[in-house]
């Protein structure tokens, strides 16, 4: 059995044999295994279960998506809705911010914020330090983080061409991110 996060509702893939006992946070509807908890499923003897995972909040090193809510010349303001691949739950959104000399590793002198997001884009990035007492400094200098999801001004969702920019596949305009590299490539 995988490691994957499940999140309620999701089928849960069995191995072949016999059906598992059913535990707490599985349930089962028309023939398939479901989570009724987000959580990384597990065997327990012969019961299959999903204990609850609690988020926490950022520490260095941690990975985080949000979407930007403010953008200014010097520094790109995020709503963190998840932690190391953890949800938090609804309310309970943290603020990080990305200055200009944290967007990339190269030409940091180059940068311009407007150039590499925009309002509403949903960013990957990796925590640097606790920021002021209100937010949490966080990077995208590395090829696996940046821009992960992002609306053109048609409403289509983006697809990424390079790593500065991405197109609209309704429109064919090319937009300027700073994009994250996708995953497993």
């Amino acid at each position: 059995m995988s490691s994957d996060i499940v999140l309620p509702g999701q089928p849960i893939p069995l191995p072949r044999g016999p059906l598992p006992q059913l535990g707490r946070g599985v349930y089962s509807r028309d023939g398939t295994v479901r989570a009724s908890l987000v959580g990384v499923p597990h065997h327990s003897g012969s019961t299959l279960e999903i204990k609850r995972t609690r988020p926490h909040p950022p520490v260095p090193n941690s990975v985080v998506l949000g979407s930007v809510t403010r953008l200014s010349p010097l520094q790109a303001v995020l709503s963190i809705n998840v932690v190391d691949g953890i949800p938090l739950p609804a309310g309970e959104e943290f603020t990080g911010v990305i200055r200009v000399q944290d967007v990339r590793a190269t030409e940091k002198d180059k940068v311009k914020i407007a150039d590499c997001f925009r309002g509403g884009d949903v960013v990957r990035g990796l925590v640097l330090s606790l920021g002021d007492a209100r937010s949490y400094y966080v990077t995208t200098a590395r090829n696996d983080l940046g821009v992960i999801f992002a609306t053109s001004e048609a409403g289509a969702t983006m697809e990424p061409v390079s790593w500065q920019e991405m197109r609209c596949p309704k429109t064919g305009k090319i937009e300027k991110r700073k994009c994250a590299k996708p995953e497993g490539m």
